[in-house]
């Protein structure tokens, strides 16, 4: 089981360690918007693990959907060099290698097994060259290793322990990802991808002519439109069934799961309030609304005894502008 003891921010770490922690919290600060609001409501002490975790992941993200199109070779070898770093007693140089040190020394400090990261990348290496799922067990076999595997990493990290809040866990972090698949359908169809099941298309009458179509125009034709609502439902089932293990963390980390359980639902909402339409522009949930609802869970936490964010000049932290994409 790994430790969840509270480890004091940069003790026993060397000024290069802390360093590479700093580099992935600026990954983490440029790219993670929503991940990285909630990162704000936890004990400083467990904020260098995610901030290691999410930058890892970022990596090979983006060497699958590089703005000049997926790096095959790079991604390749990013995995095996990145998982004989992880497997090694030895940990990289954090000067040369600041995301791989970070991430060493957070896997090795909690007990973490490095075969999840193993599960992550084979799935990044998946998107190089299948773009279709044919059935919806297909896509959750696909997400196993791009999403269930990050909600089992970060678990034990949040204080979670048994098989049940694993399991929790990693449907929270499908429901994640599906919400991330229905919002983002044209940016993935643009890079040639539907992570849509094809059998959810062909129940509801909708070609790969009509879904580019809809793409093309911003205007979703009926059928389409049931699709979404249809992904958006099975998303929703996944939030629920993922609820429960909000209480299966320390109380030290619950408000920044629960910033994360509710600005990521509240997605959903934004494409059903747009009546399913997410070809039109990308549906995101209002930086104020962001800020407000960190707020109002931050002010629940202190009532409860727990941790607020409210900084010390008064205001809520805010993580600036950034560009999520498939692990934001």
């Amino acid at each position: 089981m790994a430790s969840t003891e509270a480890r004091a921010p940069n003790v026993g770490m060397t000024p290069e360690l802390v360093a590479a922690y700093q580099r992935c919290r600026r990954i983490h600060a440029a790219h993670g918007r929503t991940y990285y609001l909630a990162t704000r409501l936890l004990p400083h002490d467990r904020r260098p693990d995610v901030w290691a975790l999410y930058a890892f992941a970022r990596v090979a993200d983006d060497l699958v959907d590089a703005p000049a199109g997926p790096d095959p070779a790079g991604l390749l070898a990013w995995r095996d060099q990145a998982m004989a770093a992880m497997r090694s007693a030895v940990r990289p140089d954090p000067a040369k290698q600041p995301v791989l040190a970070a991430t060493w020394h957070t896997m090795h400090a909690l007990g973490l097994d490095p075969g999840l990261l193993q599960e992550f990348l084979d799935a990044m290496v998946m998107d190089l060259t299948v773009c279709r799922y044919a059935t919806w067990e297909d896509l959750r076999g696909y997400m196993r290793g791009s999403a269930a595997v990050i909600g089992e990493l970060m678990a034990p990290l949040l204080g979670a322990r048994g098989p049940d809040a694993l399991s929790r866990a990693a449907e929270l972090g499908e429901a994640f990802q599906l919400t991330n698949f229905i919002r983002d359908v044209g940016e993935d169809h643009a890079r040639g991808r539907i992570y849509l099941p094809q059998s959810d298309l062909a129940r509801f009458g909708v070609s790969e002519a009509l879904l580019t179509q809809a793409v093309r125009t911003g205007v979703p034709s009926p059928p389409v439109r049931s699709l979404v609502a249809f992904e958006v439902r099975r998303a929703i089932d996944l939030y629920a069934a993922a609820r429960p293990g909000l209480g299966m963390v320390d109380a030290r980390s619950r408000p920044c799961l629960e910033i994360a359980f509710t600005l990521y639902r509240r997605i959903l909402h934004r494409v059903i309030a747009h009546d399913f339409n997410v070809f039109e522009r990308r549906l995101v949930v209002p930086h104020w609304q962001r800020l407000a609802t960190v707020g109002n869970v931050a002010v629940h936490a202190a009532g409860r005894g727990g941790l607020s964010i409210i900084d010390r000049r008064g205001g809520l932290a805010s993580s600036g502008r950034s560009t999520p994409r498939r692990h934001s």
